[in-house]
């Protein structure tokens, strides 16, 4: 092992049952290197991660670290003893003035810990909050290699952007698993490719990764056509793009333009726009001085927003902002409380949620597609069941497997290929990304290109939101949707803009409280407000009784039922969402308050 490398594999291979992952691997993490791993879900990359930190031996081959190497893991599910406190997990028990006297350690927690109770359960905590604990418990240590499996998973854009920069600025050593390519373009030195039992090695970042991957398959003469047109087209989106996305290319850039020389934008909007307005007419999406609330938390507030014909939309804002509360008031499964969303008489909606779970488990892939339409439309032509298939990764013996056998993102792929199968001309999606490897999210991109209709997407991915969407807008807790000319990059400067002004709510501001940014003026005696604050306190009063009422009872549950851990979990669940509901009426009892102070 050389001065400088902190990790070897040597002629490593891997195999469960009779399919290899790793086949003959040899490979090696320098000081200081930032390393990104991609590949189709299932092809191995966890495993990689796995042999690398000693979670798991090989089959074959040696692995060897330096000696005293201090690696640090984020793997997908955490080890948390859920008697534990988020703030024994995370901090070791520091007290607040242990760890807010550093500002290193005291940046982590406001970023990552934001609006969580550091003396609160571990086993209260909702599966985003247990991973942004886990994230920052990792991220408060000194290791000299990090090593992270999917750490944007849960994450707003405004807190990947930080972690991004957070890491870039790092000395430690780090190797990533994630899906999301604008990270790796930020962060990513180096991107191996997980792929057939190898690895392949490229320098740069994702940018970078896609040109020199292009210009090997046209040295190689690739005779998967298919799947050569595919990176093609994202080269054609990467150079015609950003400058930023092609900075430092370590390879001839002149055969890659040679590549790309002949190759259109990834899409015609004009040409989808006229097709979309044939199919939907003038009129799709008006929401007219819309209030919408969930609980007692107002999100929007007289808004109003129109979605036209062949409009593409991402909708940005802080995990609790409410995105996918305003695309469940776009679809009509929410009702606004004062105001109306009217929709075209020819819009056909369908709406892809977060929620994965299946109708059927025993009914198989290829049955329950073909019995939706054997041949759907596209802007480009028509496209067979099967063939949608086989271009969304159900090939082989996936094309009769049952439903409930399919993994996280088989479900995902299917699901989403459902949808398009029904030729909607209005997709809202939320979360699309989640679960899908690159070259899926490549496919889906490709299919959007020709996808004639109005498009809403929800998403954390921020390369996805670009390469599909023309238009960004937000949600930044003025209780309007406001469009942004500059995209995310506005987006990210707005937040820092309005933290910077006042660093003293900073938690309560990425709750998305509108109304705790602002100052309630005192009402005039005997006026209709007065009356009406009275009239709210006097009902949040009781309701405040019964919430602590109730969470006293709870707290005593938890201790009661301590070794099932099934009663813990439902209990914790019960006390999480009472606990934010109580929250959230103590604020609108403070407002109401202050009216009459």
């Amino acid at each position: 092992m050389s001065a400088g490398s902190l990790l070897n594999l040597e002629r490593v291979s891997k195999s469960y049952g009779v399919r290899p992952l790793l086949t003959d691997v040899s490979l090696g993490v320098g000081a200081g290197e930032r390393i990104g791993i991609v590949g189709r879900n299932g092809d191995g990359k966890t495993t990689l991660l796995r042999i690398m930190t000693g979670a798991e031996e090989p089959d074959e081959g040696r692995v060897s670290r330096q000696r005293g190497l201090l690696v640090g893991v984020l793997s997908q599910q955490d080890d948390f003893d859920d008697a534990h406190t988020v703030r024994q997990v995370v901090l070791q028990g520091k007290a607040d003035h242990e760890w807010a006297a550093d500002s290193r350690l005291r940046e982590i927690v406001e970023v990552l810990l934001a609006g969580v109770d550091l003396d609160r359960a571990v086993h209260g905590l909702s599966g985003g909050e247990r991973r942004r604990c886990a994230l920052a418990g990792l991220l408060l240590g000194d290791h000299d290699l990090i090593v992270l499996d999917e750490p944007t998973n849960h994450l707003d854009v405004e807190a990947v952007a930080w972690l991004a920069a957070h890491l870039a600025a790092r000395s430690s050593a780090l190797v990533v698993v994630t899906h999301d390519r604008w990270f790796l373009d930020a962060v990513c030195q180096q991107t191996w490719e997980v792929h057939d039992g190898v690895v392949d090695l490229y320098e740069g970042g994702y940018a970078a990764f896609v040109l020199a991957k292009a210009e090997r398959q046209r040295q190689a003469a690739a005779s998967e056509q298919r799947r050569q047109n595919l990176v093609r087209k994202e080269l054609a989106w990467l150079r015609r793009g950003a400058p930023a996305r092609t900075s430092k290319p370590k390879f001839r850039i002149d055969a890659a333009n040679a590549l790309i020389e002949d190759v259109p934008p990834p899409r015609d909007r004009l040409e989808l726009q006229r097709f979309a307005a044939q199919r939907l007419g003038k009129d799709v999406i008006d929401v007219e001085g819309v209030d919408f609330s969930r609980g007692t938390r107002q999100l929007l507030s007289h808004a109003t927003w129109r979605l036209g014909p062949g409009d593409r939309i991402g909708l940005v804002g802080v995990n609790g902002a409410g995105k996918t509360s305003v695309l469940s008031l776009l679809s009509g499964e929410a009702a606004p409380s004062a105001g109306r969303v009217r929709h075209g008489r020819t819009v056909a909606l369908q709406h892809l949620t977060q929620d994965v779970e299946v109708d059927d488990p025993e009914a198989r892939v290829l049955a329950t597609v073909e019995s939706i339409r054997r041949v759907t439309k596209t802007a480009d032509g028509e496209i067979t069941a099967t063939s949608m298939l086989e271009r969304f990764g159900f090939t082989g013996d996936r094309l009769t497997a049952r439903i409930g056998d399919l993994s996280g993102g088989e479900r995902r792929r299917f699901q989403l290929l459902r949808l398009l199968l029904t030729e909607p001309n209005v997709l809202l999606l939320d979360e699309p990304t989640n679960d899908l490897d690159i070259e899926t999210l490549n496919v889906l991109e490709d299919f959007l290109d020709g996808w004639p209709g109005t498009l809403v997407v929800v998403s954390h991915d921020r390369y996805f939101l670009e390469r599909v969407t023309d238009s960004v807008w937000a949600l930044l807790g003025d209780g309007q949707i406001s469009m942004l000319p500059r995209g995310v990059d506005e987006y990210l400067e707005r937040r820092a803009a309005a933290l910077a002004a006042t660093p003293s709510d900073r938690s309560i501001e990425r709750s998305e409280g509108p109304a705790a940014a602002t100052d309630t003026a005192k009402a005039k005696a005997g006026s209709a407000e007065e009356r009406a604050a009275k009239k709210t306190v006097a009902r949040l009063d009781k309701v405040l009784e019964r919430l602590s009422a109730r969470e006293a009872e709870l707290t005593a549950d938890l201790a009661a039922h301590a070794s099932d851990p099934e009663k813990l979990t439902a209990i914790g669940s019960e006390l999480t969402a009472l606990q934010e509901e109580k929250e959230a009426a103590e604020l609108e009892w403070l407002e109401a308050a202050e009216v009459l102070e």
